[in-house]
């Protein structure tokens, strides 16, 4: 090889490998995506899925698929998405279940913090703390006051051991300094049945499903666990106006691809996803669920992720959760 041919491949090498992946991007997508969602469909993540998944569809130019695969609070899809092809066909919409599940499980099938490439938050939305009608406690802090003078009799309800109700009641409970007994149900409807029947007193409900129980009088709520109050509650308190600081929790709903997807993929899918849920009707039926559209940018995405982990690990840890 002579030495002008050597140089050339030198200078013309790189410039072909950029020029290639920009060839490719811009190709992309050539045929459906499929948008997996972590748990089954009618709940949260499902319901996201199928708000943005037309508007997907019509702004990429090729349908995206919803496909739920349940399990394993999200871990069986995550396990499918980690391992698929990092070529920005196969997306994994995932739950909060997603930060929390490496703190209470002794293994995965795969590594959270590397197998996945961050694309958006989609939206947030706070539990709300809700008694049972007949439950004596009007406020969060007379609900204090009576596990104080009772420790460990007054119990709380949730949608199974490690489910975001059950450590949103665990921050709650470390916070106030308060002892109760956590009863786990196998799904959250099961959970709020039996809480609006009276049988378990107190829950941390999901804003989206609890919502009509509450304005139907069914539930009494006492606190959300936002930051700020819901619109679709303006009078009910934030835990920390009730007076119990630093118990602000929100569950969550998030995009991600499998990790070594190509920088402008997952720039095209935040952008395309990102102005879906600025469409008039994305956003009134995300409002009318009691959440708020968040859009994070794939590296906000990534920070808030690590945050939530961190979060997490530490309390559930405290609380000594584990699940076999």
């Amino acid at each position: 090889m002579s030495r002008l041919a050597a140089i050339t491949r030198i200078l013309v090498g790189p410039l072909a490998v950029i020029v290639c992946g920009v060839v490719w991007a811009q190709a992309w997508p050539s045929r459906p995506i499929h948008l997996v969602a972590t748990y089954p469909p009618g709940g949260g993540a499902d319901i996201m899925a199928r708000l943005i998944a037309p508007k997907l569809s019509l702004s990429l130019g090729q349908p995206v698929l919803v496909e739920n695969r349940p399990g394993a609070t999200g871990q069986i899809a995550a396990d499918l998405v980690a391992k698929s092809a990092p070529d920005g066909y196969t997306l994994m919409l995932d739950a909060s279940s997603y930060a929390v599940n490496p703190s209470i499980y002794a293994s995965l099938p795969y590594d959270p913090a590397k197998a996945f490439a961050p694309i958006t938050v989609l939206a947030r939305f706070p539990n709300m703390l809700v008694v049972s009608p007949s439950f004596p406690a009007a406020s969060v802090q007379d609900l204090i006051a009576m596990a104080k003078a009772k420790p460990g009799e007054i119990a709380f309800a949730s949608s199974g051991n490690g489910s975001a109700q059950h450590l949103a009641a665990e921050l709650f409970r470390q916070r106030a300094g308060i002892d109760m007994v956590h009863v786990p149900y196998k799904g959250g409807a099961l959970a709020m049945t039996d809480v609006m029947a009276g049988q378990v007193p107190v829950f941390f409900a999901n804003m989206a499903s609890g919502l009509q129980h509450v304005k139907a009088g069914k539930l009494r709520a006492l606190a959300v666990t936002g930051s700020v109050r819901s619109a679709s509650l303006p009078d009910l308190p934030t835990l920390t106006e009730a007076g119990v600081p630093g118990a602000e929790v929100y569950e969550w709903n998030a995009v991600l691809a499998p990790a070594g997807t190509a920088e402008a993929v997952i720039k095209r899918l935040y952008a395309e996803i990102a102005n879906s849920l600025q469409q008039p009707d994305v956003k009134e039926r995300i409002t009318a669920l009691g959440r708020e559209i968040v859009a994070s940018t794939p590296d906000e995405t990534t920070r808030y992720l690590r945050t939530q982990m961190e979060l997490w690990s530490k309390i559930v840890k405290i609380a000594g959760i584990k699940v076999d």
